[in-house]
């Protein structure tokens, strides 16, 4: 065996937690950027609760999770944005290799139109946001890096996002992350979490109770397409 083998990094551990059904659907529901209860995620996974708090303690000791405790409740979420592009991988990953569910839900293709990455915009609606950035020089990609641009800078302002929150967040502007419905990268980074609050914040759009599902109002979509020009 090399010693690039034996001494680098183990994906081992990180592939045994993240792949146990029942941890699996915890991850998939918290992806989606929200804390959750033990409770919620319980049911989530369609386990018994004291299971569910042993999958929890696992999945946090092996780092994928964090906890907060505010006021009697203790809520879990990702541990950072890097696991919930490792989660959309994976994703992806199944669906080009044809492991999907037998029984698809009433929201699944509204799952595959527009829903939330942890805090940026996925699915169809994500990829084209992206696109039309990188397409009229707001974002720069160079392999899977990207990058914000003078012109993308000044579109920001113009779109009423809060350009001092991108210098003052240590995360990176902008990330590619690949989308695991269409295949293509959507906007990840602290630029891609701003401009999904601009579109909630016009009412553009607005998040499904108890889901990752975007739905966008007709308005809203009309005015996305007119901006993006898509």
């Amino acid at each position: 065996m090399s010693e690039g083998l034996k001494n680098g990094p183990s994906i081992a551990l990180v592939a045994a937690l993240a792949g146990e059904p029942a941890r699996a659907n915890m991850l998939t529901a918290l992806s989606g950027g929200k804390a959750l209860t033990a409770s919620e995620l319980a049911n989530e996974a369609g386990v018994s609760l004291p299971t569910a708090s042993a999958h929890l303690s696992k999945l946090e000791n092996g780092g994928l999770i964090a906890s907060v405790k505010q006021g009697r409740h203790r809520y879990f979420r990702l541990a950072a944005a890097d696991v919930s592009d490792m989660l959309e991988t994976m994703m992806g990953v199944a669906a080009r290799a044809g492991h999907m569910r037998t029984r698809l839900g009433p929201a699944d293709p509204a799952m595959r139109k527009a829903r939330v990455c942890y805090d940026h915009l996925a699915g169809e609606m994500g990829v084209r946001l992206f696109d039309s950035l990188v397409r009229d020089g707001k974002v720069s990609l160079r392999g899977s890096h990207a990058g914000l641009t003078g012109k993308g800078e000044a579109f920001l302002d113009a779109f009423g996002v809060d350009r001092d929150q991108l210098s003052q967040s240590r995360r990176p502007p902008c990330r590619v992350c690949l989308d695991w419905s269409e295949r293509r990268h959507h906007l990840a980074g602290q630029a891609g979490a701003l401009l999904l609050k601009r579109l909630f914040d016009l009412g553009w759009a607005a998040r499904a109770r108890d889901s990752r599902v975007v739905h966008f109002t007709p308005r809203g979509e009309a005015k996305f397409r007119q901006t993006f020009g898509v």
